[in-house]
């Protein structure tokens, strides 16, 4: 039974490092498009215009293409409906991001909250639980917001 606990959770360690350079930057980005979409969606409306702000996201910090970009989106979503939290997301941002790129993932997040103009309380929860996720202060969040607004 322990052998077989130490396996489960070794694995994601043994998958990661027989990959190459190209699929850890391709896992990272579907981790952080997962929790763009999450965002997006949070408010059980993922709108055209939220759409549309994913995948500009997408275009412009990867330098993907239209096509790229959805594919991206598409994966990212089959990953979240498989998955049964974010933690799996946080855990690779985590083991291969610095703090200001968790915090700039975060400014990002926020600019996605804003989209629309208001913050509604699931979305309010879900910065603060990725905040936590990510490892990330108070302050930090605050400050992304505040630098968000600004933008």
């Amino acid at each position: 039974m322990i052998s077989r606990l130490k396996r489960f959770f070794n694995k994601s360690d043994a998958e990661s490092a027989g990959e190459s350079n190209e699929d850890r930057v391709h896992r990272l980005n579907v981790a952080t498009s997962a929790l763009f979409l999450e965002m997006a969606r949070i408010d059980d409306e993922f709108t055209a215009e939220e759409r549309e702000t994913v995948l500009g996201i997408l275009k412009e910090k990867y330098g993907l293409s239209e096509e790229e970009a959805a594919a991206l989106v598409a994966e990212a979503d089959r990953e979240l409906d498989e998955s049964a939290d974010l933690w799996q997301f946080a855990r690779r941002i985590n083991e291969n991001y610095s703090v200001e790129e968790k915090v700039e993932i975060i400014e990002t997040l926020w600019q996605m909250v804003f989209v629309d103009g208001h913050m509604d309380s699931h979305e309010h929860y879900l910065m603060n639980k990725l905040k936590n996720l990510l490892r990330l202060s108070h302050k930090q969040l605050i400050d992304a917001k505040l630098k968000a607004k600004r933008a």
